[in-house]
């Protein structure tokens, strides 16, 4: 199932049925800021590990992240210092996935690693539908092959070609990006970049 949304003035009867998908477990292709992403309902545990297996994660192995609406929810799923919260309130929202200690209300699957990646995206579309969940969504890039085209990540169409029997939803917001979000370590007082990618971190 295609839905064309827009950054504003989308039908609410379309964004109740995302969330209602969301709600009893559907998994959604949507766009970020960066590159289009694979997520769910982050506290539920049965399309997380449905979204493992499509993407050959071992969640005792890889940090798993989630996107939220605003900073103050960030603060609900994790543990972060005064000086975290106000490096993420210079840069947020925006292209980063900042890794924190996970709290103890994210489900047994994040505490696997006692830590998570935490986005707000600079993308009115996915905040939106975290705003409505009252929850945060799964975040995970889409899976490309190395020799595969990479319009199969970035056009909608052909996202639907190709993802459209293994997800429930497939958000089009327009063709997405192809660099991923720069990366942050943030589980200490001291910050670390461990991956650089889009946008540049004001520090």
């Amino acid at each position: 199932m295609l839905i064309k949304l827009y950054e504003k003035n989308n039908s609410q009867a379309v964004l109740q049925e995302i969330i209602d998908l969301l709600n009893d477990g559907g998994i959604i292709i949507y766009p970020t800021d960066t590159m289009y992403a694979i997520g769910c309902h982050a506290l539920k545990e049965r399309p997380i590990e449905r979204i493992c297996k499509l993407k050959g994660l071992d969640p005792r192995k890889h940090d798993l992240s989630i996107i939220c609406d605003n900073i103050s929810t960030i603060s609900e799923y994790t543990r972060m210092s005064n000086p975290i919260f106000k490096l993420m309130k210079r840069n947020l929202p925006g292209p980063f996935t900042f890794i924190l200690k996970a709290d103890s209300r994210l489900p047994k699957i994040f505490r696997n690693r006692k830590e998570v990646g935490v986005r707000v995206p600079d993308n009115k579309i996915v905040n939106e539908l975290c705003r409505l969940l009252e929850a945060p969504i799964l975040t995970t890039t889409l899976p490309l092959d190395e020799n595969e085209d990479i319009e199969y990540v970035t056009d909608p169409e052909l996202i639907e070609e190709k993802f459209g029997k293994e997800v429930d939803c497939i958000i089009d917001g327009g063709i997405g990006g192809i660099e991923p979000s720069t990366i942050v370590n943030c589980c200490e007082d001291d910050f670390e970049i461990i991956r650089q990618g889009k946008g540049i971190l004001d520090m």
